[in-house]
């Protein structure tokens, strides 16, 4: 097997971390993402002397700060002159009330959708040296449950609700990877795939110290048995990222390290262009190189 130069965000815990160490234990040059130095370096010990792989690296942002994704980025490319595989993994559900990040964007947008689409752009450079680079998001099964967007509300002033905040920015995840899809083509970068996954209801912490209230956090709590083990949410990850099954596959949505069938019932071209406009606007400042 050919070894790859791969990039995870959020793989300090679940989900992230067991396919940061599974891709290790592969061979590949593992980068894990992390928002607290002291813990990421924990992690990349405890990956190395499990795994064997010395090849394990840390790179460090708060991801709540699209200024501090663009330091990222420049940091990871100080480093390392090529990427293979990009996963944005990082994604979280937040609090029944609406937060802003310090920058003044709605929390669960700038995560799970701003972050990763400015950290992919500022990183085409270098994933446009690979022979064959992927970029892996990660979206939800929740993305089914997602109202109509409104195009005059996409941070959720006027109707926040946590669930339908994580809902539809799941939802969008899935829309601007089929962009993407496209738009590499159009940029001339044939070398480079954009695939999107659902990891399925995994038995991690993810979700669980969030106030979402009481009865909530206790249905979760109790669903905790039945859910997949990280290993296996981790599967359709490590599948993407390093089989060479789907090397030219674009633009699609996998689960269970198979390709699956999203639901579209709000999706067409149209409102895929008018998400994908509206988050490049939002990250425009911060793309200067």
């Amino acid at each position: 097997m050919i070894t790859k130069i791969i990039l995870i965000t959020g793989a300090t815990d679940g989900i992230g971390k067991v396919a940061a160490k599974t891709m290790a234990k592969q061979g590949h040059t593992v980068i894990i993402h992390g928002r607290n130095q002291n813990k990421a370096q924990k992690v990349c010990e405890e990956i190395i002397a499990k795994t064997g792989n010395n090849k394990v690296d840390i790179i460090t942002g708060d991801l709540f700060s699209l200024a501090e994704v663009k330091r990222m980025a420049a940091a990871f490319k100080q480093k390392y002159d090529r990427l293979d595989v990009l996963i944005n993994n990082a994604g979280a559900i937040f609090s029944k009330d609406r937060e802003l990040t310090k920058e003044g964007l709605e929390k669960t947008m700038t995560l799970n959708v701003f972050s990763p689409l400015l950290l992919t752009e500022l990183l085409l450079d270098v994933l446009s040296k690979s022979p064959s680079a992927r970029i892996i998001n990660t979206s939800s099964a929740t993305h089914r449950i997602a109202k109509k967007p409104d195009f005059s509300d996409l941070q959720l002033e006027k109707d926040y609700t946590s669930s339908g905040a994580y809902a539809s920015s799941k939802s969008y995840t899935i829309w601007i990877t089929r962009h993407w899809s496209a738009e590499l083509m159009r940029r001339g970068l044939k070398n480079i795939t954009a695939n999107v996954l659902h990891p399925g209801a995994v038995a991690t912490r993810f979700g669980q110290d969030n106030d979402k209230g009481f009865i909530n956090n206790i249905v979760f709590k109790l669903a905790l048995p039945f859910m997949n083990t990280p290993e296996k949410g981790a599967a359709t990850t490590v599948y993407l990222a390093t089989s060479q099954e789907v090397e030219k596959v674009n633009g699609k949505f996998f689960g269970n390290m198979k390709e699956e069938k999203p639901r579209d019932r709000y999706y067409s071209v149209e409102n895929e262009i008018k998400v994908w406009d509206y988050c490049q606007k939002v990250i425009s400042p911060y793309m200067n190189k």
